[in-house]
């Protein structure tokens, strides 16, 4: 007798509203959504900062009432170490309560785990790796990604420096993963296209601290340019160990070194080094200054670097997808796949028959008193800095 009154009580209050907001949460299914990044090791401020701007999205989801779904963040380390990377997107994709996933900030992790996700059907929207095949390696269903590929950044890196700066001799150090050898490969392609000259390349390993024996040999060199295709931590070693050896080629880099890391590692050393991305300064986004005012207002102890909101942008995207067909994979796969236009803080999110937005446009930057800034916007554009032997 006490349970049915206790439950017809509770039945009344909900009849009456009272409480509305406890009870109405409550009352809400939560669905799980996966969030995969480098959340320890020499890559982990890009896989917190990722991660920080998936939890924003979150927040702010489950805080409107409008909602038919609260959501629950799982979030999985990667350390961007392909190995590991297919440990836990195999958790995630054969945990059937985990409706979709968020991966993976290091491009050798993300093409390592491609077939993990078809295998099991889960929904895939990529929130940083650049690398084309892992995208266009095969057509799935499964795979979406809102970050560009790394193509159109090479393309505009060569044209760039060879055209309005001027620069003709190159040497570039690249770091064997799938990540740096496409980067160089696309960038050598265009590079020679637009009429540069590349004197030699160097492969190094992905962890590896000494750069001694290959800046050497690129001293006797003499490049007007070091194109270094990786990620931040090599890319700090590298700029280091340079300054060491009195090598006083351009530094260029990619979009793997473009975030607040590599300036603050790398300090002074980082003033003029150029790379490209695949978005405008965040301030700049349609939904810029949205983000970056929720974001500061969560207190996080890290910035949200440069994929940040690429990262809030595809869980917002999974999140709607899911508002709108239901926590059912098949369907949520279905619906990413008719995705045209989008809106979002990055502006407008369009998949082409294969899964990737194709609507990102390259900007260029350059490292400023300490802070990147669009190329257009800094004293490098204006004439009133130079870059290294201009």
């Amino acid at each position: 007798m006490q349970a049915s009154l206790t439950r017809k009580l509770s039945a009344l209050i909900v009849g009456l509203g009272i409480g509305a907001g406890p009870l109405a949460a409550s009352a809400k299914d939560t669905v799980k959504i996966a969030f995969i990044g480098p959340l320890t090791g020499s890559n982990s401020a890009h896989g917190l900062g990722g991660r920080n701007s998936a939890e924003l999205a979150v927040k702010l989801h489950n805080g409107d009432p409008k909602s038919k779904y609260n959501f629950s963040l799982i979030n999985l380390d990667d350390e961007c170490k392909p190995n590991v990377g297919v440990q836990v997107a195999t958790k995630a994709a054969t945990d059937n309560s985990i409706m979709a996933v968020i991966p993976h900030y290091c491009s050798s992790v993300a093409i390592a785990t491609v077939d993990v996700y078809h295998q099991f059907g889960i929904p895939t929207v990529v929130w940083a790796a650049v690398l084309p095949e892992i995208i266009y390696g095969q057509k799935t269903k499964e795979m979406h990604r809102v970050s560009a590929t790394l193509v159109n950044q090479n393309k505009v890196a060569a044209q760039f420096l060879t055209g309005p700066q001027k620069y003709k001799r190159w040497v570039a150090i690249y770091d064997t993963t799938d990540y740096g050898k496409s980067m160089f490969k696309y960038f050598s392609q265009f590079l020679k296209e637009n009429g540069g000259t590349m004197l030699g390349s160097f492969g190094v390993g992905a962890d590896q601290q000494d750069f001694n024996a290959e800046l050497t040999k690129i001293k006797e060199l003499n490049p007007e340019i070091i194109y270094f295709g990786g990620l931040t931590p090599i890319g700090i070693r590298v700029l280091k160990q340079m300054e060491k050896l009195g090598i006083t080629a351009q530094f260029q880099g990619t979009s793997g070194i473009v975030g607040e890391a590599f300036v603050n590692g790398a300090g002074t050393l980082a003033e003029g080094t150029v790379a490209m991305y695949d978005n405008p300064p965040v301030e700049k986004l349609p939904g810029g200054k949205f983000f970056v005012e929720k974001y500061t207002q969560q207190k996080y102890n890290e910035p949200p670097e440069a994929y940040g909101p690429y990262a809030y942008s595809a869980t917002t995207l999974v999140m709607d997808t899911i508002e709108k067909v239901g926590p059912n994979r098949k369907k949520i796969n279905e619906e990413l796949g008719k995705v045209k236009n989008y809106d979002s803080i990055v502006g407008k999110i369009s998949f082409d028959d294969y899964g990737q937005n194709i609507n990102p446009v390259t900007t260029k930057y350059v490292v400023q008193d300490g802070k990147w800034l669009d190329w257009n916007d800094s004293e490098y554009a204006s004439g009133k800095r130079k870059l290294k032997g201009r």
